[in-house]
């Protein structure tokens, strides 16, 4: 039951606004730890926690007004010159602002949040009182017995609740800098334990669904509105040449304005389609301003000294993609901090300064979005990289040896690769970047490293616009057609079965002096063929180059994916309608390459799944 019935609507209107604000004050938190003096910031985040603090006093949620409320007082003598800004001070801040973040949790799944966590208000009311030490929330314990921290709370942290996330505006911003400082060093007096992570509050993230609402731009839904009332003055004119042309005026001037209105018709719709999906479009800056406390609280845990820079917060893209790249990037600002970056003695005896670089961007090219997740680390060494996939059973050695240097660093994405000896908290089970290899192919995007020893790696991410629309290569295979996504194509040859070369069993064809493996498409899908291919399409995955081999083609196609009923075959991503209404399976490629040994077989076009939406 909810502890807010009858203010259902205040309580969404609310986690929306407080959670945008509350990204900003994180932000806002982690640049003032390098400007401490920044009037602007300190008056910015006294603000944010008024802001918040007077919206929960409309939902007489007591426990989240008393805490934001000693935060906002604390800012307020930070601001006045009473109280000076130091490392534990901050700590003090970051500690109250996360569990504000979990109250919101609570108010996002309608109940009224626990109280916060006494430590937690003790340590707000000491340095208020001008105390320097934290309170200690159990007895003490020998420093050398610290527990690691907990990243899995401290991942949480990144993640919005579903229904408390918010949109940001659309207006561009301009290129961010955060600095992450190194944990300071121990004081000469014996440290306080940390207090305990469980303090009889179940605080546990509920997986919740994606959100169900977005904001855009009234002036979007402006152009939306102009050329639907264009498209019914279209309409009616088709209607009047119609009248004509069944009263039998088929003369030149009534053909030649039926075409001139189907010409208009075509532009119109195709504007409306723009249109309509540029409402689903956000600013990436809503994912980014989740990072720098995420950065900042690692690379203090690990002794490290990172500055963040962010770049391109405001590249839009489609809302669900931004909501499902959240955990790979989570894992490639992790993997940044934890083992591209050295620590700053590394650093400085390898002749770079102390304090390093990680670079997060987002750009737009042509109809795609490139993200870059770069350091200026120690780099990969695809020797060491090969070798480790070896000790691991990853490969075998025929495999290592036909690796280029460029293949060898994507070896980090197979299930259990790790360079790490050591299981931590933070790294060493192998599982980070498969996950992120694997959410990036779900997006029907491309994934690519580049990297030098001492110099750094960069991690590309390259992704459709938006999934609701597909760039699809329709190809035909014992006269049925086949969408591939276009994302994969590189390039359409001429094929033959004479330029196929056994190389270790495997069928091969040379393109340009590289050795590419062959997949016919009819042994990928179980079917026997009635024809030799006669033509090769270049594809290219993440860590697969390979030429698909067809029978024809038909050409480039942006369609829209519908699910198949009751039926999802292996390697089948669904199905869409082509121009004359018959059926088009999508195929998925990564799947139907990793299933192509199986005993599956997709259906003839006689026994072919039906689409939802067929009989619409």
């Amino acid at each position: 039951m909810s502890d807010f019935a009858g203010m259902e609507e205040l309580l969404q209107d609310f986690l929306t606004e407080s959670s945008e604000l509350l990204s900003d004050v994180d932000n806002k938190l982690v640049e003032l730890e390098k400007y401490p003096e920044d009037k602007g910031l300190l008056n910015d985040i006294f603000r944010g926690f008024h802001t918040i603090k007077g919206g929960a006093g409309f939902l007489n949620a007591t426990p989240l007004v008393t805490l934001c409320h000693r935060t906002e007082n604390l800012f307020d003598k930070l601001r006045n010159g009473e109280l000076k800004l130091n490392s534990h001070v901050m700590d003090v801040i970051l500690d109250a602002t996360g569990v504000v973040r979990d109250m919101f949790g609570d108010l996002a799944q309608s109940r009224m949040p626990a109280p916060a966590p006494q430590h937690i208000l003790d340590n707000l009311d000491a340095v208020l009182s001008g105390q320097t030490a934290p309170v200690a929330a159990a007895p003490a314990a020998a420093a050398s017995q610290l527990g690691e921290p907990d990243w899995q709370q401290l991942y949480q942290a990144v993640v919005v609740p579903a229904d408390a996330a918010a949109q940001l505006t659309s207006k561009p911003a301009p290129s961010t800098a955060v600095a992450a400082a190194p944990a300071p060093a121990p004081a000469a007096t014996p440290a306080a334990s940390a207090p305990p992570p469980a303090q009889s509050r179940d605080r546990s993230p509920a997986s919740s669904p994606q959100e169900a609402t977005i904001r855009i731009d009234t002036q979007r839904l402006d152009q939306v509105l102009n050329l639907s009332g264009e498209i019914g003055l279209t309409k009616n004119r088709l209607t009047t040449i119609r009248t004509e042309i069944m009263q039998g005026n088929l003369g030149a001037n009534t053909l030649r304005s039926l075409d001139e209105a189907v010409s208009q018709l075509d532009l119109l719709v195709g504007d409306l389609q723009n249109a309509v999906m540029k409402t689903r479009m956000q600013p990436i800056g809503r994912l980014f301003q989740k990072y720098p406390r995420l950065a900042r609280d690692l690379a203090r845990q690990l002794g490290k000294e990172v500055e963040l820079v962010l770049s391109g917060e405001e590249t839009e893209l489609d809302k669900t993609m931004i909501e499902d790249l959240n955990d790979p990037l989570v894992h490639l600002v992790r993997n940044a901090v934890d083992h591209g970056i050295e620590t700053p003695e590394e650093r400085l005896a390898a002749g770079k300064s102390a304090q390093s670089i990680v670079e997060l961007s987002a750009q737009q090219v042509g109809d795609h979005i490139v993200i870059e997740v770069a350091d200026d680390g120690r780099g990969m060494n695809a020797g060491m990289l090969r070798k480790k996939a070896l000790e691991k059973g990853l490969i075998d050695l025929e495999q290592a040896n036909n690796l280029d240097d460029k293949q060898a660093l994507h070896l980090i994405f197979l299930p259990g690769f790790s360079t790490k000896d050591q299981i931590s908290s933070v790294s060493g089970r192998g599982v980070g970047m498969d996950v992120v290899r694997t959410n990036i192919q779900k997006l029907n995007g491309r994934i690519d490293i580049s990297s030098a020893p001492n110099e750094g790696t960069k991690i590309s991410i390259s992704l459709p616009l938006t999934l609701a629309i597909l760039p699809v290569l329709v190809v035909k295979v014992c006269n049925q057609p086949f969408a591939v996504p276009l994302a994969m194509v590189r390039e359409i040859i001429p094929f033959s079965s004479d330029s196929i070369q056994e190389v270790s069993g495997r069928p091969t064809i040379v393109v340009r002096d590289e050795i590419l493996p062959v997949r016919r498409l009819t042994e990928l899908l179980g079917w026997k063929a009635t024809q030799e291919p006669c033509f090769g399409v270049l594809m290219q995955s993440a860590e697969k180059t390979f030429i698909l081999a067809i029978d024809s083609f038909i050409g480039r196609d942006d369609v829209v994916i519908k699910p198949l009923q009751n039926i999802r075959p292996k390697g089948v991503a669904g199905a869409t309608l082509s121009g004359d209404g018959a059926v088009v399976l999508v195929l998925d490629m990564e799947d139907l390459l990793s299933n192509d040994r199986g005993d599956h077989k997709l259906a003839r076009a006689g026994n072919m799944p039906m689409l939802e939406a067929a009989a619409v």
